[in-house]
């Protein structure tokens, strides 16, 4: 019996694992590079509810988040508008938001996310 599920595996990474009772999903940053940051955190958080989904679980079910944006004086008010109307009244994870220089330059933003499975 294999006791980790990993979905979406390669030879660097896994973009979630299943174990412990628990789900954690890898940064996720948007596919559409042109977008602001309110279109990619839309993006991002439409692939976490994905792969949240592949896990057999949802948004409710969410423990942390860790957010990084490229420029938190921008972008933080314009990625909380965002988040904010995505989160499930009543079951905000915690959360942490910092700013750092993201893998390639036109990313906004990145959002890594674990919940209970």
């Amino acid at each position: 019996m294999n006791d980790i599920v990993r979905f979406e595996t390669n030879q660097r990474m896994s973009r979630v694992v299943k174990a412990a009772g628990l789900v954690f999903v890898g940064g996720q940053t948007s596919n559409d590079r042109t977008l602001d940051v309110k279109g990619q955190t839309q993006q991002v958080l439409a692939k976490i509810d994905g792969y949240l989904a592949q896990a057999g679980i949802d948004k409710t079910r969410l423990l942390s988040a860790q957010v990084w944006l490229a420029d938190i004086g921008r972008d933080f008010a314009g990625m909380n508008e965002v988040w904010d109307a995505w989160v499930a009244p009543g079951n905000a994870p915690t959360r942490a938001t910092v700013e750092s220089k993201l893998a390639a330059p036109d990313l906004l933003v990145e959002i890594m996310v674990t919940a209970l499975a």
